[in-house]
């Protein structure tokens, strides 16, 4: 029995607004991990964890 104010999932607009949302996050993100500072970070530890001379 479905009752009138029932709601089994998202609705389109939903499904648009979390899309969106998601998009945009990871235009963040994408942005953060390709900055200068973190990409000399990551090499530095790279770098860090090859070098096997003591």
């Amino acid at each position: 029995m479905k009752v009138a104010g029932d709601d089994d999932g998202m609705s389109t607009a939903e499904y648009a607004i979390g899309t969106i949302a998601a998009a945009a996050f990871g235009a963040v993100l994408y942005t953060v991990v390709t900055g200068d500072g973190i990409v000399s970070a990551l090499t530095g530890i790279v770098e860090r964890a090859l070098n096997t001379s003591v």
